[in-house]
């Protein structure tokens, strides 16, 4: 059986960026800092996506270094530039937890087939 399944635990590393599209679709995307000691020390930066997060989540006014939880699938962008083909790996989050808030979830329906925009 495949599973694609990441959970997350770390720090934001900048603001969110939100961002809102003509067929009103939004999605916040963030940078999360995963720090390791075990086998060897390393800090991962982990770029993630929310599509449609409830209006008053608090993901959206977060600040840089907050603890975050993070649940989703990774997925790999494609895209070109000119002729050449550009990809990416991101997390594409289905909950996002801020630890210690009073407003932590935000599921949303459509994360699981990418969102639109």
């Amino acid at each position: 059986m495949d599973m694609n399944l990441t959970v997350l635990a770390g720090k934001l590393a900048a603001p969110p960026e939100l961002r809102r599209f003509e067929s009103g679709s939004c999605l916040v995307r963030s940078l999360v800092t995963v720090r390791s000691s075990s086998p060897r020390r390393r800090v991962d930066v982990i770029p993630v996506t929310l599509w449609d997060p409830p209006a008053d989540h608090e993901i959206i006014e977060a600040i840089a270094g907050r603890p975050v939880w993070v649940v989703g699938t990774v997925q790999r962008r494609f895209w070109s530039v000119g002729e050449a083909r550009q990809s990416r790996l991101e997390v594409v989050a289905h909950h996002v937890e801020l630890v210690n808030s009073t407003a932590t979830v935000a599921t949303t329906d459509n994360a699981a087939n990418g969102g639109g925009g």
